[in-house]
């Protein structure tokens, strides 16, 4: 099994404690985000798990158990913008982040490390200029510590009319994306840096960025030395490239609260799932009810021996 941790919340920044109890015991539970009484329980044992791919945008805390879970394949999707604590409250001083970001990557090795530019938010004052501008200035400070980066753009999710009004984000044109896809691709391709999209149906490839998969058969197949089938994951959005995983967060848990997030539905949520986190749970947050009902979590399909990368 690929396991994700995870698209939901940021398990390495907040809850790393939580996930490495869960690793000694060899299994997490993770409710069914549309049917509540329903838990899936997945195994961590090493024999089952074929790769973590980490979501996070501080991996600092994770960082200090590493020799916990040397024994696991794995890599770390970092998200590191330019954006202030207006739109990313919850987030340590990005000068400190951008140290972190470099120690990992010396530490585990580049190809293990891919940096996230997303998603790419426009106002009045992010125009396309600031954005060519910052990501120039973070490929100089960490472009040579990854081998790519994934840029996505700003989705409107249902919910978040009220965020968007009071940060004025404006929607970004298909001239803006390409006056933002050539300026980004000057800056990467003068150190070798790959770009990739997530989940967008824009076309960049006159620019040389490619449609990208964040849970990425050519990267897992690299780590593990083993084949995997590249065949997209289902449950995920119609652009979206990722072969299948299992994600272990939960919705309405992320301290961070970001103001662009799609998983943080209400601060009334979750501030009640946060005060109900117990590090000793088998569940991110909360605990097992009478009336829930337990089943074995599996992912058929993930390996595919006569597929090689």
């Amino acid at each position: 099994m690929i396991i994700s941790v995870s698209r939901r919340t940021d398990i390495p920044a907040y809850f790393s404690q939580w996930f490495v109890k869960r690793v000694r015991q060899g299994f997490v539970y993770a409710r069914n985000p549309f049917s509540f009484h329903q838990i899936g329980k997945v195994s961590l044992q090493t024999g089952d798990v074929d790769c973590f791919v980490f979501w996070t945008k501080d991996p600092l805390n994770l960082m200090k158990h590493l020799d916990e879970i040397r024994r696991y394949p794995y890599y770390f999707q970092i998200t590191l913008t330019p954006y202030g604590k207006d739109m990313e409250p919850g987030i340590r001083d990005k000068n400190d982040i951008v140290k972190t970001f470099r120690e990992l990557s010396l530490l585990i090795g580049k190809e293990r490390v891919v940096w996230r530019y997303d998603p790419i938010i426009f106002t009045d004052k992010m125009t396309a200029d600031y954005h060519i501008r910052e990501f120039g200035r973070l490929v100089d400070q960490i472009g040579s510590y990854a081998e790519s980066a994934v840029i996505s753009f700003f989705d409107l999710y249902k919910g978040m009319e009220e965020k968007v009004l009071k940060n004025k984000i404006i929607s970004i044109s298909e001239t803006d994306i390409k006056v933002l896809a050539h300026g980004f691709s000057k800056k990467a391709e003068k150190i070798g840096l790959r770009l990739e999209t997530c989940a967008e149906k824009a076309d960049l490839s006159e620019f040389g960025i490619e449609h990208g998969s964040c849970v990425d058969a050519r990267i897992i197949s690299s780590i593990t030395g083993k084949s995997f089938s590249a065949l997209k994951d289902k449950n995920q959005r119609e652009f979206c490239g990722c072969i299948g995983s299992i994600d272990i967060g939960s919705y309405d848990s992320c301290p961070a609260r970001c103001i662009y997030c799609y998983a943080n539905h209400s601060e009334k949520k979750l501030s009640h799932n946060i005060s109900y986190h117990i590090p000793d749970s088998p569940l991110l947050t909360g605990e097992v009810l009478a009336e829930d009902k337990i089943y074995e979590r599996t992912q058929l399909n993930s390996r595919q021996p006569r597929l090689n990368f």
